[in-house]
Order: structure tokens, then sequence, then C-alpha cells
């Protein structure tokens, strides 16, 4: 038998196994989804149907004809509404024996737990069963008017027809899937046995070293070569095998161990005096610390940041160095001293009265004045100054980091022509058009494009910034790799979705989620049967705080049972308050909250607890394992770590996120409740919902978001960035870029 042969009947061979393994599946997925199909329309029909059984419940003759239309339905066996002591209320006729009030409605107590009880609190049910004439779905929904349980109504449905339908569907895909498999198979084959022989040859020669390159393999080689980088970096990708030790090694095996150099504007670690005149040490209230410190203690490097503590001066050495944490010392903070007019120019002014404003959509108009850009410049050059002292080599790595430093990487670049510069923009990048509104927006983005990569946490804040460097810059646009070449020096522009560490230390280190619930509910004295919703943010307009507290007075409004009962726990640290527009959210959120609490409130119940101090984790963590549900209203938000920081907390599966559709976030956590901030209502429903949702539900949403923050944490998130990063110089050094700088070439 010649080659070919042997090929074509393995090939019939795999074909048929395949085809055979294939309708298994069909079978399988195609009951399954008929199920869930009727399944969702009996329950429809139910849920629609017990409020009308509910209005006519003490009306025989009117409840009877709503059995009678449900039961019209040919695929309908019986119908029938009972009562809480399981006799039968009414009844259409054809309902089976053993599906009637008395049987089922056991099988719903227990269920419910709610045996032995008077007064019963039903939960809905549902089993499949076989009889006779074929398998049928019995479904009870329990009948509630005004907040109390009627009875229950039962509904079997008849499920043989599924069985036709199932042969149908298999016939059809089999068919289908074999004429594309021969399709697939076939063309290839005859194709490649025409050129497989000399393209074979041609490759074996080049591979070898042998014979010239020719200009249509090289595609092929540059693929062979981007996918052997990219398997060294990412072996195998399993949950939770992203960790600090993987990161190391990927920064070994790529970068040649060399340490990380970070520019951020906020220090992980203040040292400020306490009231009894000692040193203490705070951990400011940022996501980009919370994202960035678990990388320090991982890589070691240098952190160069605004000392701004008040003991900040008198823990530093000579070099203005302070090594941190406290206990393990695993890396340097550089603290750099900025004087009241320089802090008042370039980070009240620029960053937070220009372009914090410019870059969120939450209906603040930016500031932008002449003496406070001219401040912005003077601080880069101060901090790019601050970080190249700190550098080791010609080819540093450096991270700089948000839209304090947009400058800063092509001052650096100046300094250090081949370094590796990540610059990440933890905030929204505006659309063309709103960027413009920036008398300096050229000047911003000719400094970010000293990067060697920028990352922003969606692609759509990449396409932005795409798009406004088209608008305002000559330049030249790499759509294939996503890069902006200006002036010779190439900035891929990359989405890179920011997280936090797993898992978390702080919670590693809580107390468990009874005993934290004890605290918070001892330390806001709630009642032994509380609910407990919780928001935790800087006090910032963008987070929409003022509209959180609105859908609590419109879910009491609408929920009377939940007054004296829920209790809504605002955290909230004051931030920027030499602003003016802070200094009246400030003003407006209390006022708002004292008004609810005048409302609704009681001598010993307050629906709104506003807790305006700074917080430190551990404190936040046993509020994040304690509470309902947390809430996260962003009206606009680059990504919101706090989201994630809440599953992180819940080690018990318990709790719901309800999340603003207009943070990064959203994308990522879609088992969270996705709301609307704006829309009141919604926002409202939610809440009653999280408040309401069974604990097997939670648990199954709670898992799932664990798993993907487990997956894609902030190892990860770093690693593929400096993986990025050494590919980038890689590719650089192949091309000759970085020979073209070195000293021997210089004195040639």
């Amino acid at each position: 038998m010649t080659r070919l042969a042997r090929f074509i009947v393995a090939l019939l061979i795999a074909l048929a196994l395949l085809t055979w393994a294939v309708s298994g599946v069909v079978q399988t997925t195609t009951h399954e989804w008929f199920e869930r199909d009727v399944s969702a329309r009996v329950r429809l029909v139910l849920a629609s149907a017990t409020q009308s059984m509910a209005d006519t419940w003490y009306d025989p003759e009117g409840l009877q004809k709503q059995l009678a239309a449900i039961d019209h339905d040919q695929r309908v066996i019986g119908v029938a509404a009972c009562n809480t002591d399981l006799t039968t209320r009414s009844m259409a006729p054809g309902l089976p024996e053993e599906f009637r009030c008395p049987e089922v409605g056991a099988r719903v107590r227990a269920v419910s737990g709610a045996e032995g009880e008077s007064n019963p609190r039903f939960r809905e049910w549902s089993t499949i069963a076989t009889l006779p004439t074929g398998r049928v779905l019995v479904t009870a929904m329990p009948i509630v008017s005004q907040g109390q349980v009627l009875g229950y109504a039962i509904l079997v449905h008849d499920l043989s027809y599924i069985a036709q339908r199932e042969a149908r569907a298999q016939t059809f895909l089999l068919v289908v899937f074999g004429l594309l498999a021969i399709l697939s198979f076939g063309i290839p084959l005859l194709v490649a046995r025409n050129v497989r022989h000399d393209w074979s040859m041609e490759l074996r020669k080049l591979l070898h070293g042998g014979g010239k390159q020719r200009r249509e393999f090289e595609p092929i080689l540059g693929d062979m070569r981007e996918l052997i980088a990219r398997m060294a970096d990412e072996r195998e990708d399993s949950p939770g095998q992203w960790t600090a030790e993987r990161l190391k090694q990927v920064l070994n095996r790529n970068l040649h161990g060399e340490k990380i150099v970070i520019l951020a504007n906020r220090e992980p670690y203040i040292h400020f005096y306490g009231e009894d005149g000692r040193i203490e040490i705070q951990h400011p209230a940022s996501g980009l610390v919370t994202a960035l410190e678990p990388i320090m203690h991982a890589c070691s490097g240098v952190w160069v940041a605004h000392g701004s503590g008040s003991a900040d001066r008198e823990t530093v050495d000579r070099h203005d160095h302070v090594r941190v944490p406290p206990e393990e010392e695993a890396y340097h903070i550089r603290r750099v001293w900025l004087t009241e007019e320089e802090q008042q120019g370039y980070y009240n002014g620029f960053a937070n009265e220009g372009l914090w404003p410019l870059c969120h959509t939450a209906h603040a108009r930016p500031t932008f004045r002449a003496e406070d850009w001219a401040y912005y410049q003077k601080v880069n050059q101060k901090f790019a100054d601050a970080v190249c002292q700190e550098v080791d080599s010609d080819e540093p790595i450096i991270l700089v980091q948000d839209y304090h430093f947009a400058l800063a990487p092509a001052m650096i670049r100046k300094r250090l022509p081949l370094a590796t510069i990540i610059a990440f923009w933890h905030i929204p990048w505006p659309n063309a058009e709103r960027m413009g509104i920036c008398p300096w927006h050229n000047e911003l983005l000719e400094g970010l494009l000293g990067s060697s990569i920028i990352g922003f946490h969606t692609q759509l804040h990449c396409n932005n910034f795409l798009d406004t460097v088209d608008r305002y810059l000559e330049t030249r646009r790499d759509r294939e790799q996503n890069a902006v070449i200006m002036r010779g020096h190439k900035t891929l522009v990359r989405p890179y979705p920011i997280s936090i560490e797993w898992p978390v230390h702080w919670v590693e280190a809580a107390p468990s989620t009874e005993e934290c619930r004890a605290e918070v509910w001892k330390s806001l004295g709630l009642k032994s049967d509380a609910l407990l919703g919780l928001g935790i943010d800087r006090l910032d307009y963008t987070k929409g705080i003022e509209e959180r507290f609105a859908a609590v007075e419109l879910l009491l409004e609408r929920h009377p049972q939940l007054r004296g009962r829920f209790t809504f726990a605002q955290l909230a640290e004051p931030s920027r308050t030499k602003i003016e527009r802070y200094k009246d959210l400030n003003e407006t959120v209390e006022r708002l909250a004292r008004r609810i609490n005048e409302r609704f409130g009681t001598v010993d119940y307050k629906p709104i607890v506003l807790l305006r101090s700074h917080h430190e984790p551990p404190e936040v963590f046993r509020f994040y394992r304690a509470a309902d549900l947390c809430y996260v209203s962003s009206l606009h938000d680059g990504m919101n770590l706090v989201a994630k920081e809440f599953i992180a907390a819940r080690t018990d599966l318990r709790g719901v996120l309800i999340l603003s559709e207009f943070t990064g976030a959203a994308q990522e956590l879609t088992e969270a409740l996705i709301v609307n901030p704006y829309d009141l209502e919604k926002s409202s429903d939610a809440m009653a919902a999280a408040l309401a949702m069974p604990e097997e539900e939670q648990q199954d949403r709670m898992r799932s978001m664990r798993s993907m923050i487990g997956r894609f944490n902030v190892y990860r998130w770093a690693g593929t960035m400096l993986g990025d990063a050494a590919r980038l110089r890689n590719q650089e050094r192949l091309a000759g870029r970085l020979a073209e700088h070195s000293p021997v070439n210089s004195t040639v």
C-alpha cells in the first residue's frame, strides 16, 4: 500500500471516530439545550401566572379560569394551585396523582427547609420525572401577595417531543459536519500533494543554514520566533499559575534579573507623626499602590515617589532612601521633595483640576492654567532626573505610572536612550476631540511616546489614544502591531487590564468571616438580623457616591420592609481637599446622608453610616468580609480595584457585587450585577435583588469571578508587560537600533 493510500485510510478512520464522538456530543448538548429551554419557558409562564393567581386567590371561579388557560397548551399535562397546608385549592383535569398538592408540597417543604412550620416560606422547585407516557418536567413556584405566601402553583410539562427534535438536530449537524470535514481535509490534501515536496526542501535548507533566504519564508520564520518566545513566557497557562515566584523567573529569563524602577506620585508607605508624637506608617487608599506594591515585593528595585508624609524626611537616609516594608525591607522608596507651590501647581492644579476631569466623563469642567502647566513641566523633569539617578545600567527597566507623569517618558528617554520604558495610564483616555480641550495636548502625546510601551486598561482607551495621536501629531501608524513610530522610535500601545495580587495577603491575615461580621456589627451597632451594604472609595466625584446614596434612598422608599434592617456603610477617605470641587463634594455627601437618615432613621437605626476617614487595609477587609453586598457606582473609571478586592476577600463565596457598567472591571466581572449608576430605579432593584439572592447563586457568581481574578492577577499583568518589553528590546537589538547608540559606534 502506498504512503498516500495509508494516509487516506487513516484519515477515514479518524473521520469515523470523530463523527462518532461528535454524535455523542451533539446528542448530549441538544438534550441539555431543549431541557433548559423548556424549563425557562415553564418558569416564565408560572412567574407571570402566579401574580394573576394571587389576584384571584379568593375567587374560585376566576382561579379555575386561570388554570384552564394554562392547561390549554397542548404540552401542558396538568396544573394546580395548592394551599400552604398541602391541600388542593384548584386543579385542572389531567394532573397525574403522583404530582398533586400533597406529594409535591412535601418535597417543596423539604427543599425550602420549611418542614413543620405553620406558615412556611416556599422556594421554587423543579424536577424531571419519567411516566409511562414519557418524561415530564414538574415545577412548583410560590404564590406571593404583598410579601405573604398564599400557596404554590404546580405545572407538569410534557418532554417526550424532545427526543424527536434531538434526532432531527443530530442528523442535520452530522451531515453538515461530515461535509465540512471532507472539504477541510480533502482540498488541502490535494493542494499539499502538489507543492509540499519543493516547499519542504526549501524550508529544510533554510532551517539548516543553507541556501539563500527567500522573502516568502520571512513571515513564517518571524512567526516561529514569536511562538517560541511566547511559549517560553507562558508555559502552562493555568489558573493561579502566575505567582510572585513566576514573575521573578520571567524577569530573570527575559530581562536578566534587572531591578525595576517605578515612578509614581503616590508612595506605598507614608510616615507621619501620630497624636502621641511617635512616627507611624500609613498605607494610602490607592488602586495604583494596591496593584504595584506586590510587584516590588516580587522583583525588588526602587519606587520613586513624592515624599508627602509629615515624618517622611525623618525616616530617609542621606540619599533620600528608605527600605520597605518595615520588617521585610524588600525594596527602596526614593522620595522626591516638592515645595508647596510645586505641589499646588503640578498636582492640585494641572493634574487634578485639569487632566483628571478631562479624562473622566463625570461632569466636572477641566481647568487649565499656564502657571500650572509650568509647574507640571518642572516637576516632571525633577522626577525624571531622580529616576535617572536610580538606574544601575544603560538599559534599565522603568515603569512610569499615570497621568501625573505624561512628560517623564520623553525626558528619561533623552538621557537614557537604551532604556525600556513602560508608561501605564491608570485612568480612562478620552476621545480625540475631548483631549483637544487641553492646550498642551501635543506636548503630552510627545512625552508619552517617549515610552517603549504605553499601557491602558481597555482596548477602547488604546483606540482613543491612537486616534488622538493620528489627529494631532505627524507620526506613522503600524496598525498590525498597534504601534506609533515618531522620529524613528516605535512605541507599542497595548491593553493590560490591571488586577490585584492573588491570594491577597490581607485576606490571609484576616479573621474568619463570622468574626469579621461580629466585629463590624458591634462597631456599627447593628441588630442581629441586619443587612449590610458597603461602599469603599476615596471621596471623589467620579465615584458616584451621591448617586449611590440616592439609590439607597429609593430602595428604602420602594421596599418598606428593609427600613430598620438595611444599613449602607460608606468608607470614604477625604481626598484633594484643597480643590474646591472636592470641598463641595464633602458637604454634598454629608448633607445627603443626613437627609436620608432623618427621613428613614430612628433613635437606634441609621440607614447610611458615613465614615469619612482613612481606613487601613485590615479594617477595609473586615468590612469586605462582613458585607452582604458591595456597590461600586463609579461614573467613569479605568478599572476599579475595589471590586476585585471585595471578591478576593470573600473566601466564604458569599456576598454580591453590584458594579457600574462604566468601570473597566465590568468587562471582566460579568457575573456581578452590572448597572448604570445614573439609573436609580435599576440600581435600587439590583440592591434588592442582591439582598434576596439565594446563597447557591451567590456562590456560583462569586466562584466564577474569583477564578477569573486568580488567573488574571497582578503578577500576570506585570509579567505580560515585561514579556512584551523583553520581546521589543530583543527585536530592536536584532534590528541594530540599540547598537547605533552604543559607545563603540559613537566613536567610529
